[in-house]
């Protein structure tokens, strides 16, 4: 059935399943026969284009891996400073230190 404008309706309806399965079906054929022959022979791999630079950022990651096992070992690391703490003295403190405190605190 063509409509006005001259282009090609169909009387079943699109919203079945079975109708979308076929047309992909067809569009899928289409594109098969239509395409580029396949070679039966395959291509010779590239070593500068595949291996070359695999291999090359392998290594990099190696050398980065023992950097950063060397930089961490213990040995290389700087001895943490001790810290003295001061004796307990028992102390006296003067009549009104706590006065003059607060009077400092409140200027």
């Amino acid at each position: 059935m063509i409509d006005k404008d001259g282009l090609e309706t169909s009387t079943r309806s699109w919203t079945r399943p079975d109708a979308y399965i076929g047309a992909l079906a067809r569009k899928r054929t289409f594109r098969k026969s239509q395409g580029e022959k396949r070679r039966t022979q395959p291509e010779s791999p590239r070593i500068l284009l595949s291996t070359l630079p695999f291999l090359a950022l392998l290594g990099l990651l190696g050398i980065l891996a023992v950097a950063m096992m060397v930089i961490a070992f213990p040995g290389n690391q700087p001895q943490p400073k001790s810290h003295e703490l001061a004796a307990k003295e028992q102390g006296k403190a003067e009549r009104g230190w706590f006065q003059e405190a607060q009077k400092q605190f409140h200027k």
